[in-house]
């Protein structure tokens, strides 16, 4: 298989696995999918660091969601305080913007309520909410995956809704074959060892 380019391994519904050494406690060991790339900038939603908070507790004043306790995900470092969503139901979830061939993002608020509420354990397999996200000035990430900081990976819609999120960082490394196995079992800091 041949590298991809940079423009192409940064386009929607590509993931970002962070590089072992990368010690930023944002991105530890942290799994991003892109969500917008263009020369001003880019936006993408960390996959895997689940928050002990579910919506009954963050969404509390919402009629629907504030009732249930499903999951919610820290997004990225960026404007902590918004919620962005993705899914594979957009005919659940109409109005939404397709990322990639099996995933969507936002679409009407209400409609993704009554979804979760009618399937709140099914729900968990098509839909991620998140608190912030990852978001970076025109050139910077293409700096940070030059310089070594970011590992792409091809997109994949069910590891986004995978059953085991905080795993997602050794399985895309491990998807991408040998280097990628033997990446996925270093320590942040060779001194670790």
């Amino acid at each position: 298989m041949d590298k991809p380019k940079l423009d192409e391994c940064l386009a929607p519904g590509w993931m970002l696995a962070a590089w072992p050494d990368l010690m930023d406690e944002n991105f530890m060991h942290r799994v991003l999918l892109m969500c917008r790339h263009t020369s001003h900038g880019a936006f993408g939603l960390i996959l895997n660091h689940p928050m002990e908070a579910g919506t009954d507790t963050l969404l509390s004043s919402h009629p629907i969601l504030g009732k249930l306790n499903f999951p919610i995900f820290k997004g990225g470092p960026v404007d902590a305080g918004t919620l962005q969503y993705v899914h594979r139901v957009p005919g659940d979830i109409p109005g939404a913007q397709q990322v990639s061939d099996d995933l969507w993002m936002g679409g009407d608020f209400e409609a993704l309520a009554r979804f979760i509420e009618r399937r709140p354990e099914e729900a968990q397999g098509f839909v991620r909410l998140f608190l912030g996200y990852a978001g970076w000035s025109g050139g910077q990430l293409e700096a940070e995956v030059a310089e070594g900081s970011w590992i792409p990976a091809p997109p994949d819609a069910d590891e986004v809704f995978h059953a085991d999120p905080e795993g997602a960082w050794r399985r895309v490394l491990c998807s991408l074959g040998d280097v990628g196995r033997g990446l996925a079992g270093l320590p942040p800091d060779p001194e670790w060892n």
